[in-house]
């Protein structure tokens, strides 16, 4: 708390360059005036006052609020004490029901605050009335006060609704709230939170900073469960989030301490904060008053995100409450776990339905029985949010939890592997290469988003995460759970024959609505705009609408750059890339065109290269194009544009959804790294912009993809206290993949995908295997290509079914032709294996290569 430091030498003290945790005139106030009036500052220490609907008349609410807003313009202390005094006596008079006068009910709410302590908020003091709640806490950067009040009352209001078996509203609407000015302030609420139960048998919580400030005996102090017993007892540790030199402060004095013990800083850190040269430092170290020692520091990814990090100090958050179906779930994976034998379970839970807190449950176990755990996520940009949820929750398990994928330095890599080769980490999160890591005592593999064609490896060695994961668990004898909203054909298919264990999440979590899905034809947007346009008029009026109320939108299109083709009016030519069969995408803001597939970059063009019509035009839109329209439309909202070619730097990714939850973004466009898995809960708006992107491509799984999209976008809506709303733009609105998605209907998607399937022998019936052929002779490759389906055909006439040879709908790609071969067939082990033994006894030319893709994902 404290707000100043002394300078070396000094005994005068002087303004800090941090901020403090106290109001700072100066700093920029957001208030947000519901009933009442709520000054918000970052990461400052707030008392918090709400109250029981039946304790507080309507009549007292309205003169608070006007005299509330009086003082905002004239700040008058007699008016603010008078108010206090007025707020108070009310409270104290315990009308209305006072449930809290029940233990149970009281210490649910107890629990509630102690969940997020030392995550979302540093809890100092709280006490539950039998009619209000008292809570002076400092909030964490990036949550916001409202943030943390909506959800202290949502989730409080459904636990105590269904205790005691009651409906209708329990809280005020308003919370009344005061910031804190400064540490005489911060004192009078804790004397004041300490005075105010007038039952001895009311106890009160105080932290470590707060029992410093408090009376002895003036309160019967509120003995924390031993579960949330480490958020109290390493409070003192935790750090501040602000600028860098705030990592230069001496910790604390203890009591009755005349020393000081400064807390180590790493050098580069040190160097890089202090405002002075290098010199001055080497100095201080010289004449003895620093000192500089050598020490390893892990290079684990994320690590520095959160306090102990992987090394098992993070501050703990408490579980929430499971309902019946997750507890059954867990309760199913638990049994399994326990027998020590293989299974595979499928979860299959409905955006929204807290499947990852069944995925938290079940680790849980696996590490309190020494075991270790995989959790692989589809996208690498999942992992950040999936790393911090786990660490929170598992900070008591005293296990490294490490990272794995990709966009890793060579350094976290290094530190990963072997901190999970000595066996120091037993949980590993990562990417679809996770599930190859040397675990020691593997018992449980977590696939989330199963579904998700990413798991694939599109390139040798071609291989299925997913399924590898199966295969692994079944070496091993352990449990893999797969888990999804949309889970794939093939994994339904397997649990629906008994192959795999089915549980079911059909609810939301706290029973939260589904967000309603609205189709928006665009063609008769087009008729009405006369001509091409990006936005449809509804969605406008909706993103309007949500600006107003201070709510947030996502909006989705999964084709980054500004325009994906420029064409000739005069020749039809399109401009295509020299190694490719495909249109080079303008990117305005960098004045290139780009190849997708082998990143072949040239100028834009202005003059049609083929007959040097100066009336070159750009046909479809991509995220740049979007993004400028947007900021067009609504040049006072904060729009951030979020995919591949925003995400040059390291961290980008991180930073940006840190600004959406803290509120400082308004509309959040991108691609398929922001389809599955965020949970943001002031999302109320989603737009997909084109709903036929997916579903107009030669693959047998389009219909699947679009449904699987749709069902996971519109999930981001609607995760919090307030409803949501979803807005699909097609130019097909009766496809069947957009209507069962508009119900989100699952089932019956896909018992009409099954028909479909069936009736042309695709998987789940059948397995799949794509044999390519590719090189830079084009005709030499499809002659291959005939002369083996020939030798196939003499040889194993009886082995497969065969389809093909064709071009592939990409035909070239880095100069390479493409041709392939379908086959189809009930036994895919015996299937590649004969394959594999034809191949060796072909006579294969030098410049043909050929590959075989068990079940592949694209068919591109």
């Amino acid at each position: 708390l404290r707000a100043r430091e002394r300078p070396v030498g000094s005994d005068k003290s002087v303004a800090s360059p941090v901020k403090t945790p106290f109001f700072e005139p100066a700093q920029k106030i957001e208030i947000s005036q519901a009933n009442l009036p709520h000054w918000q500052q970052e990461e400052k220490i707030y008392f918090v006052t709400f109250r029981l609907a039946d304790s507080v008349p309507q009549e007292v609410l309205q003169r608070w609020r006007d005299d509330a807003l009086t003082r905002i313009s004239q700040d008058s202390t007699e008016k603010e004490e008078r108010f206090y005094d007025e707020l108070e006596s009310i409270l104290e008079k315990n009308t209305g029901e006072c449930i809290f006068k029940s233990p149970e009910a009281r210490k649910l709410v107890e629990n509630i605050l102690f969940r997020f302590n030392g995550v979302r908020y540093r809890l100092h003091a709280c006490v539950v009335m039998p009619n209000h709640v008292h809570a002076l806490f400092q909030v964490i950067s990036p949550n916001t006060l409202s943030e943390i009040l909506k959800q202290w009352k949502g989730v409080s209001a459904a636990l105590l609704n269904k205790h005691h078996n009651r409906t209708g509203t329990l809280w005020q609407k308003e919370s009344w709230d005061r910031i804190i000015r400064s540490e005489y302030h911060f004192r009078k609420c804790i004397e004041y939170i300490c005075r105010n139960p007038n039952d001895s048998s009311v106890p009160v919580f105080l932290s470590s900073a707060a029992k410093i400030y408090a009376t002895p005996g003036e309160a019967t102090l509120l003995s924390l469960p031993q579960n949330a017993r480490e958020n109290n007892e390493n409070e003192v540790s935790q750090k501040t989030p602000s600028e860098n030199t705030e990592n230069l402060r001496a910790r604390e004095r203890p009591v009755g301490s005349d020393k000081s013990v400064a807390s180590p800083v790493f050098s580069p850190v040190l160097r890089s904060a202090l405002p002075f040269s290098a010199a001055v430092i080497d100095a201080l170290i010289h004449s003895g008053i620093a000192r500089e020692e050598i020490a390893v520091k892990s290079r684990l990814a994320y690590d520095d995100d959160f306090e102990g990090g992987a090394r098992g100090n993070a501050v703990r958050a408490l579980p929430p409450v499971l309902n019946d179906e997750q507890q059954a779930a867990l309760d199913s994976i638990s049994k399994s776990l326990s027998e020590k034998k293989f299974r595979t379970h499928l979860l299959h839970g409905v955006t929204g339905s807290g499947k990852t807190e069944v995925y938290i449950g079940a680790v849980r176990r696996v590490l309190e029985t020494g075991g270790s755990a995989i959790f692989l996520v589809p996208e690498v940009a999942l992992t950040p949010q999936t790393v911090e949820r786990l660490r929170s929750r598992l900070a008591d398990c005293a296990t490294q939890i490490v990272v794995w994928h990709s966009n890793l330095s060579a350094g976290e890599r290094y530190d990963a592997w072997m901190a999970m080769a000595r066996g120091e980490a037993r949980l590993l999160v990562g990417a679809r290469s996770a599930i190859f890591a040397p675990m020691q005592n593997l018992r449980l593999i977590v696939v989330d988003e199963e579904h998700e064609p990413s798991f694939k490896q599109s390139e040798t060695p071609f291989y299925h995460g997913r399924d590898v994961a199966v295969f692994r668990a079944h070496l091993l004898g352990a449990v893999c759970v797969l888990g999804s909203a949309t889970p794939s054909l093939e994994s339904f298919y397997n649990a629906r024959n008994g192959k795999y264990l089915l549980n079911r999440i059909t609810k939301r979590v706290d029973d939260r609505a589904f967000p309603p899905m609205k189709i928006i034809d665009m063609r008769r947007e087009i008729l009405h705009a006369s001509g091409q346009t990006t936005f449809s008029r509804t969605l406008i009026d909706a993103l309007r609408e949500r600006l107003e109320q201070r709510e947030q939108s996502i909006l989705f299109l999964n084709r980054r750059g500004y325009s994906r083709a420029l064409i000739c009016p005069d020749c039809g030519h399109v401009i295509t890339c020299p190694h490719c069969s495909s249109a080079l995408t303008y990117h305005r803001s960098e004045e290139l065109m780009r190849c997708h597939l082998c990143d072949h970059v040239e100028p834009a063009a202005s003059r049609c290269p083929s007959c040097g019509s100066p009336k070159i035009r750009q046909r479809g839109f991509g995220t740049q194009r979007a993004e400028e329209i947007l900021k067009n439309i609504f040049p006072d909202a904060v729009a951030v544009r979020l995919d591949a070619d925003t995400m040059s730097k390291k961290n980008e990714f991180r930073k940006i959804l840190g600004d959406f939850r803290a509120g400082k973004i308004d509309i959040l466009l991108g691609t398929q790294m922001i389809a599955k898995g965020l949970d943001f809960p002031k999302v109320t708006l989603v737009g997909i912009l084109d709903a036929d992107l997916s579903l107009h491509v030669p693959d047998f799984r389009a219909a699947e993809r679009t449904f699987q999209l749709l069902v996971q976008v519109a999930g981001r809506a609607g995760r919090g206290e307030l409803e949501g709303e979803v807005l699909v733009q097609t130019f097909t609105p009766h496809a069947a993949p957009i209507q069962f998605a508009k119900r989100a209907d699952f089932d019956e998607f896909l018992e009409d995908e099954l028909v479909r399937r069936k009736e042309f022998g695709y998987p789940p019936w059948r397995h799949v295997i794509r044999h390519l052929f590719r090189g830079q002779n084009a005709m030499l490759v499809e002659e291959t290509a005939d002369r083996w389906a020939e030798f196939l055909e003499q040889h194993a006439p009886d082995l497969c079914e065969i389809r093909g040879p064709a071009p592939c709908p990409t035909e070239k790609i880095q100069d390479n032709y493409r041709f392939h071969i379908w086959y189809f067939c009930e036994n895919v082990v015996r299937a590649s294996s004969r394959l594999m033994q034809l191949r060796a006894a072909f006579p294969w030319p030098d410049e043909v290569i050929d590959l075989l893709d068990v079940d592949p994902a694209d068919v591109g």
